[in-house]
C-alpha cells in the first residue's frame, strides 16, 4: 500500500479517538495475513448483510483509497470488482459505483453515476440527486 493510500483511508476511516494503536495494529495484521481480503471482505458482507448502505460506503471507501495515488491500477479494479461480488452487487451496481471513480477520457456518465437510464426526465435527476445526496451527507455517514 502505497503512502498516498493510507492517506486516503486515514481521511475515509473516522478512528474514534484513543483507538488509533488497535486500528494501525488491525492494518498490519491484515497486510500479512494469508487468509488475504476474501476473508475480511465476507466477514464484512455478513456483519452488513441487512445494511447494503453500509456495503456501498465500505465499497465507495476502497475505491477512493484505489484512486489515492491517481489512478486506479487493473489489478485494484479486479480487487474492487471481486469484493463487489462477496458483498452481493450486481454488474450494474458496481458500474454505477466504479463510475463515481474511473474517468475515461470522454468523461463519466452522470446518468450511470445516478443509476439512471439516459433520457430520464429533469424531475427523475432531481428527485435521484437529491435522494444520494441526503444518503452519503457526512453527518449521517459520522452518525453511521
Amino acid at each position: 500500500m502505497t503512502v498516498s493510500e493510507v492517506r486516503a483511508f486515514k481521511q475515509t476511516v473516522i478512528i474514534p479517538s484513543g483507538v488509533e494503536a488497535q486500528v494501525d495494529r488491525l492494518f498490519a495484521l491484515a497486510q500479512r495475513d494469508v487468509a488475504g481480503y476474501d476473508a475480511y471482505a465476507r466477514k464484512i458482507g455478513r456483519f452488513f448483510h441487512d445494511a447494503p448502505d453500509t456495503l456501498e460506503h465500505v465499497l465507495d471507501g476502497l475505491f477512493s483509497i484505489a484512486a489515492a495515488d491517481g489512478m486506479i491500477h487493473e489489478a485494484e479494479l479486479a480487487y474492487l470488482r471481486r469484493v463487489s461480488d462477496i458483498f452481493g452487487f450486481d454488474e450494474a451496481r458496481f458500474e454505477q459505483i466504479a463510475a463515481q471513480h474511473v474517468y475515461l477520457g470522454d468523461g463519466t456518465d452522470p446518468y450511470m453515476v445516478l443509476g439512471l437510464m439516459p433520457g430520464a426526465s429533469k424531475d427523475e435527476v432531481r428527485r435521484v440527486y437529491r435522494r444520494l445526496v441526503a444518503e452519503h451527507h457526512p453527518d449521517r455517514l459520522i452518525a453511521k
